[in-house]
Order: structure tokens, then sequence, then C-alpha cells
């Protein structure tokens, strides 16, 4: 009998709250390297309001990303306000992404006029060596990218 155990969690995605989507694509499809896999208005009794302590005088809209091997691991929330509040520091939480080429991430996200953070070694837990860069989106999320080169 092969009976499958389900883990007690599993990991579905992130979401991240953004100021304009469109503007958002342009790091995490462009740059990146995510698909988008569907857009949508949300409704006006979306749970994103409570949740994200939103106003409801604005409007959502939501995107879902994928990769090519990771369907629907990033989500996108847009407020219509235009002025986010800055985040707040210490930057309380970040996405970590292992990306196949640091540079062009790096460069990319430099033509975007995004804050970059200085490149730092990576040693793992296991004494492997890579790369590994912190940048801010536009709304001031922050991506931690890193490489390490197989052996």
């Amino acid at each position: 009998m092969n009976e499958k155990v389900k883990d007690k969690i599993r990991f579905q995605r992130a979401n991240l709250v953004v100021s304009n989507l469109e503007q958002s694509y342009k790091f995490y499809c462009d740059v990146l390297g995510f698909e988008l896999t569907f857009e949508k208005d949300s409704e006006p009794d979306s749970y994103s309001y409570d949740v994200f302590s939103i106003d409801t005088k604005h409007t959502m809209r939501f995107a879902i990303l994928s990769t090519a091997s990771q369907p629907r691991s990033m989500a996108l929330t847009e407020i219509s306000d235009p002025a986010l509040p800055p985040t707040p520091t210490p930057i309380r939480a970040t996405i970590v992404l292992d990306v196949a080429d640091v540079d062009a991430v790096v460069n990319g996200s430099k033509e975007l006029g995004l804050k970059v953070y200085h490149e730092d070694a990576l040693i793992t837990h296991d004494g492997r060596e890579g790369r590994e860069v912190g940048i801010l989106d536009h709304d001031g999320n922050l991506v931690v990218i890193y490489n390490i080169p197989p052996l």
C-alpha cells in the first residue's frame, strides 16, 4: 500500500503589497523571471483588507506569479494608494530567491533604479560558497537573491 503522507505544513506562496502592478512586473517578471499566471480585481469585501490593514477606500488588484517548476509561488497585491507609507526599519520580512544569474538580476535591478545592496559572500551551513545580494523593489519590499554554483 503506497499511501501518500501529507506534510503538516506546505508553503504555498509569498504575497507582497505593491502600489503599481505594471511597475512591479518589470522587476518580478522581466528581471527576476517570474511569469504572470493571472491577475484580477479584488472584491470589495476581500479578506486582504483586513489582514493587510488596508483602508477600504482603496481598490485592490491581485496577481499570481509562477516559475516553470513552481506554479503560483508568488503573489502581488496592488492597492490604489500611490503613496504607500515607507517600509518600517528594521525590515521585518524578505523573500529569498535562488537565481541562475546574479549579475543579470543586479544589472536589471539597477537599470530600474532599484536600491541594490552590496554583494556579500555566502557560506552555507555545509561549507559551500556562493553569492548573495539584497534588492529593494519599487515599494521597499526586500528581495534577497543568491546563487551557489554546482560542485
